[in-house]
C-alpha cells in the first residue's frame, strides 16, 4: 500500500470514529434526559452555567507536546459546578450546548467540532452518573460523602476525555492506541480547577446570583494563568537550551550529532529529528533519532526512508567567510505544527551552536586522524608498508613484558645475500619492487600476530610474538627464510635472492634492543659460516657490552639513578625467618633492560667509577637496614665487595663514614668478599680487612669452596662467614662429592667459630639436608627471589616464615647482627 492510500485509510477510519462517537454521544444524551432528575429550580441557573461552559471552552491555555496540542481549560471546574448547582440532565444539556457554542465562535473544522462535543457530553454523563450513585441529587460539596463524589466524577471526566483522544490519535497517525499520559503541568492544572471550583461553591452558598460574577473572573484567572504558564514554560526552555548547547563543547563528533538529536527533540518537542552532514569533502551524512537515543547513523544516500510527517528544515548557518553551511536541522512532527516566536528564535541559535560545534568536532578529528597517520608514516616503512625499526622497538618491548601470559618469543633477523647486485644490474627501481615483494611474503607467511619488520636497507626481521615452544624458534625461522627461494620476475627478467638468518630467543632480562643485537650476532656467524641460518649462541657472542659501557653510559647511569638494589633474603633454616638480607645490584638500562652484575661489573671496575658505585650500593644498603630497624626489624645487610676495593687507601674512611651517617650498628653490615690470588698477598688488602675488622663490620667469604678461596687466606684475614658456593648446594642430592664439601665447609666454621650461609637453595630436600648437616642459615629460589627493600620490610612485618618450619616444635631463635657463640651455633 502506497504512503497516499495508507493516509486514505487512516482518514476513512477516524472519520468512522467521529460519527460513531457521535452518535453514542446523541444515545447517551436522550438516555440521560429520559433517566436522570430532570429540570428544577430556577432556570437562570442552567443559562449561567451555560455561559460558564462556554467561557471554559473557549479560554484554554495551549501548549505543545511534541506535535500535538494540549489544552488546560476549566472543564473540570464547571463539572463541578454544574454536578452541585443544577439537576444532572439539565448539567449534560448545559454542558453539551456550551461546548457546541464555544466550537462555533472558535471556528472549529466539523470533524474537531463534533468530536469535541461528543466527547464532552459522554464524558459529563459519565461524571454526573457516578455523581448520582454516589452522593445522590443535589450534591452537597461540604460533606465528605459530597466531596468524594465530586472529586470521582472529575477524575472520570478527565479520563473518558483523555481517552477519547488518544483514540482519535492513534487512528490518525495510525500508531497502536496509547492513552496520552497526563504531564505535570496537567496535572497541576486539574488540582488548580478542582480548588477554584470549591472556592467558587463556597462563594455560591452566600448568594446564587454571584454566578452570573464567576464567567468575567475566570477569564481574568485564565489570562493571569496563561501569562505565569507561558513564562515559566519559555524560562524553562531558555535554560534547556543553554543546557544542550553546553554539551557541544564535546570533540567527538558522534557524540556532537547525538547530543543534537536528542536535544532537540526534547527542545522543540518533535517527534524525530535529522541532521544532515556537510563536511569537507566527505559524502554527506545523516544522524536520525528522537528524545530517547539516535535510531540510524550513516551515509545520507543509504538513510532508509523516513515516515510522512511535517517537516520544519533549518540550516545549520554558514562561516563568517564563506556561504556555505555545516548542513541542516530537520524537525519532524506526525501532526500539524505552528513554532512560536520564541520557538523560532531559539531554534536559530541551536543551529547556529549546532553548527559550530560541527566545525570543531570536524576539525578536531581531522587533526587526529592526522596526527594518526603522521604516527603510522613514523613507524612504517614507505616502501614495503611494513613497520620499521622505531616501530619494533616502541612494541616489542610492550611483546617482551607480557612474556609471562603469551608463551616464547623470539626473532630472526634475515640479511639478503649480494642485493646491491640486483640494484648496480637492473636499477633501484627493480630493487626497490624485490624488497616490496620480498616483505609482502615474509608478511603472508608470518602468523596474524607476529611483527614483520624492514629495519633498512636490505635487511628484514620478524618478531614471533607466542611460540608454543623455543624449540619452535627455529622451525619458524626456516619458513621465513623459505619465502626467498621462489625466483622473482622484474622487468621481464626471473632472478632469485638468497639470504642469510639468525635466530635467538627473547633473553630473561634485557629488551628488545638486546634480542634485535642478538639475532645479529648470530646472522652474522650464518655469514662466517656459510649456513644460511645460525641460532643465537651465548659462548659465540664476542660482544663486550663492558667496553661499550665505558662510552659514556656507565657514568650517566651512575648520575642518572639507574643502579638499583634488590634484596635476596637470609633465612634461618630451621624456622623459616629472616635473618638477614643480601644486596644485590641492578642496572636498569633504558635500552638493555635488567642487567646483572656479571654483565656490567668488570666494565667498573676496568674504570675511575668503582670508588663512586662502591659508595652508591653501600648507602643505599645502609639506608635500607636503617629503615628496617627503624621499623622494628634490625636484620643485617650484606654488600658484595670487589676486591679492587681493596687496594683504594681512602675505601676504609668511606665505610666509617656511611655507616656513622646511616645510623646502623657496624656489626649488622656484612661485606661480602671473593679473594683472588694476586690480591691476598698484599699488605695493603690485610690492612684495610683489619680496618673493617676493628670497625665492626663483618666479613664473609664468598664462593667458599670453589678454589678461589684458600685456607690459607682463612689462616690470615679475619673472616666472621663462610658462604657455601649454590654449585655445591645444587648437587647435594644427587652426588657424594658436593655433600662431603658442605659437610667439610660447616665443620671448618663450626671449629673456627664462623657463621655458614648455604647459596642456591632451591629446595625443600636441599634445606633438610643442610640442616641435618649443621648449616643454620640459606638464601635462594626456596625462600624468596631478589625483592625490593619495600617488600622486605613488609616481609618482616607479617612476621612470617618464608618456608614452613622444619618441625612442628621448631621454636624461632632470634640470631644477634654480630657473631654467634661457639655454643649457641651447636644449639642451631
Amino acid at each position: 500500500m502506497s504512503t497516499a492510500d495508507a493516509s486514505t485509510a487512516r482518514n476513512t477510519t477516524l472519520r468512522r470514529y467521529i460519527i460513531g462517537h457521535a452518535a453514542l454521544a446523541f444515545g447517551v444524551l436522550l438516555i440521560a434526559t429520559a433517566k436522570l432528575p430532570g429540570p428544577t429550580g430556577a432556570p437562570w441557573l442552567a443559562v449561567a452555567m451555560l455561559a460558564l461552559y462556554t467561557v471554559a471552552g473557549l479560554a484554554p491555555v495551549q501548549l505543545r507536546l511534541r506535535s500535538q496540542g494540549v489544552q488546560f481549560a476549566w472543564g473540570e471546574a464547571a463539572v463541578i459546578i454544574g454536578l452541585v448547582v443544577l439537576p444532572p440532565s439539565t448539567m449534560i444539556w448545559a454542558a453539551a450546548l456550551g461546548r457546541l457554542a464555544a466550537e462555533l465562535i472558535g471556528r472549529r473544522p466539523a470533524d474537531k467540532l463534533t468530536l469535541n462535543v461528543a466527547k464532552q457530553v459522554v464524558a459529563v454523563t459519565a461524571a454526573a452518573t457516578l455523581s448520582q450513585l454516589i452522593a445522590g441529587t443535589p450534591v452537597d460539596p461540604f460533606t465528605l460523602r459530597g466531596v468524594a463524589a465530586l472529586i470521582a466524577a472529575t477524575a472520570v471526566y478527565a479520563l473518558i476525555a483523555a481517552l477519547s483522544v488518544s483514540i482519535a490519535i492513534s487512528l490518525a497517525n495510525g500508531t497502536r492506541l496509547r492513552l496520552m499520559p497526563l504531564h505535570r503541568v496537567e496535572l497541576i492544572a486539574i488540582s488548580g480547577n478542582i480548588a477554584v471550583a470549591f472556592l467558587i461553591l463556597a462563594v455560591l452558598r452566600f448568594d446564587p446570583r454571584l454566578l452570573f460574577a464567576i464567567p468575567p473572573m475566570i477569564v481574568f484567572l485564565r489570562l493571569t494563568y496563561a501569562y505565569r504558564l507561558r513564562t515559566h514554560t519559555e524560562r524553562e526552555a531558555w535554560q534547556r537550551l543553554a543546557a544542550v548547547t553546553d554539551r557541544f563543547s564535546e570533540v567527538d563528533l558522534a557524540q556532537v550529532l547525538g547530543t543534537a538529536v536528542t536535544g532537540a527533540a526534547e527542545l522543540f518537542g518533535a517527534d524525530e529529528v535529522e541532521v544532515l552532514v556537510r563536511l569537507g569533502s566527505e559524502p554527506d551524512g545523516l544522524v536520525r533519532g528522537d528524545a530517547q537515543g539516535v535510531s540510524w547513523a550513516g551515509a545520507a544516500a543509504d538513510a532508509p526512508a523516513a515516515d510522512e510527517a511535517e517537516t520544519i528544515e533549518t540550516p545549520l548557518g554558514g562561516q563568517r567567510d564563506t556561504d556555505t553551511d555545516a548542513g541542516e536541522l530537520r524537525l519532524r512532527f506526525r501532526g500539524t505544527v505552528r513554532l512560536s516566536d520564541r520557538e523560532r528564535y531559539a531554534l536559530q541559535t541551536f543551529a547556529a551552536a549546532l553548527g559550530t560545534a560541527l566545525r570543531n568536532a570536524y576539525a578536531y578529528a581531522e587533526a587526529q586522524r592526522r596526527a594518526a597517520r603522521h604516527a603510522y608514516d613514523a613507524a612504517h616503512d614507505p616502501l614495503t608498508g611494513l613497520a620499521n625499526r622505531r616501530y619494533l622497538l616502541d612494541v616489542g618491548e610492550q611483546v617482551l613484558a607480557e612474556r609471562p601470559t603469551r608463551g616464547t618469543q623470539a626473532m630472526v633477523l634475515i640479511d639478503l645475500d649480494h642485493f646491491k647486485e640486483v640494484n648496480d644490474t637492473l636499477g633501484h627501481s627493480a630493487g626497490d619492487e624485490v624488497l616490496t615483494t620480498i616483505g609482502r611474503r615474509l608478511a603472508t607467511a608470518a602468523g596474524d600476530d607476529d611483527i614483520v619488520v624492514r629495519l633498512g636497507g636490505d635487511e628484514f626481521a620478524v618478531l614471533f610474538v607466542a611460540l608454543p615452544a623455543p624449540a619452535l624458534a627455529v622451525h619458524r625461522a626456516r619458513q621465513m627464510l623459505a619465502t626467498l627461494d621462489p625466483p622473482i620476475e622484474v622487468d621481464g627478467i626471473r632472478i632469485t635472492v638468497g639470504g642469510s638468518a639468525g635466530v635467538a630467543l627473547a633473553p630473561v632480562q634485557g629488551g628488545v634492543g638486546e634480542l634485535l643485537r642478538r639475532t645479529d650476532v648470530a646472522m652474522y656467524q650464518a655469514k662466517r659460516d656459510g649456513s644460511r641460518l645460525a641460532q643465537y649462541a651465548r659462548q659465540r657472542d664476542t660482544a663486550d657490552i663492558g667496553r661499550l659501557a665505558l662510552g659514556g653510559e656507565l657514568r650517566a647511569a651512575l648520575h642518572g639513578n639507574q643502579f638499583a638494589l634488590r634484596y635476596l633474603p637470609i633465612v634461618e633454616l630451621n624456622s623459616g625467618r629472616i635473618s638477614a638480607a643480601e644486596a644485590l645490584a641492578r642496572w636498569e638500562h633504558p635500552y638493555r633492560g635488567e642487567m646483572a652484575p656479571r654483565q656490567f661489573l668488570t666494565a667498573i671496575e676496568r674504570s675511575d667509577l668503582l670508588p663512586e658505585f662502591t659508595e652508591l650500593v653501600l648507602d643505599t644498603a645502609l639506608a635500607a637496614a636503617s629503615e628496617w630497624a627503624g621499623a622494628g626489624h634490625p636484620i643485617g645487610v650484606a654488600v658484595n665487595l670487589s676486591p679492587r676495593s681493596l687496594l683504594d687507601p681512602d675505601f676504609l674512611r668511606v665505610v666509617q663514614r656511611r655507616v656513622v651517617a646511616s645510623g646502623v650498628p657496624p656489626e649488622q653490615l656484612t661485606l661480602e668478599l671473593t679473594e683472588t690470588r694476586n690480591l691476598s698477598r698484599l699488605d695493603v688488602v690485610d690492612d684495610t680487612l683489619r680496618g673493617l675488622r676493628e670497625l665492626g663490620v663483618r666479613i664473609a667469604l664468598d664462593d667458599f669452596g670453589t678454589g678461589s678461596s684458600s685456607l690459607g687466606m682463612l689462616a690470615r684475614v679475619p673472616v666472621d662467614e663462610l658462604k657455601i658456593d649454590r654449585s655445591f648446594v645444587a648437587g647435594l642430592v644427587t652426588s657424594p662429592e658436593p655433600a662431603a664439601v658442605v659437610r667439610a665447609a660447616i665443620d671448618l666454621g663450626r671449629s673456627l667459630d664462623l657463621s655458614v650461609v648455604a647459596e642456591g637453595v632451591e629446595s625443600q630436600r636441599q634445606r633438610a639436608m643442610l640442616f641435618e648437616l649443621g648449616c643454620p642459615c640459606g638464601s635462594g629460589y626456596l625462600f624468596s627471589r631478589p625483592v625490593t627493600d619495600t617488600r622486605i620490610a613488609e616481609l618482616l612485618a607479617a612476621e612470617a616464615p618464608l618456608a614452613p618450619p622444619m618441625s612442628a616444635d621448631a621454636q624461632v631463635i632470634r640470631i644477634p647482627p654480630g657473631r654467634l657463640t661457639r655454643s649457641a651455633r651447636r644449639r642451631l
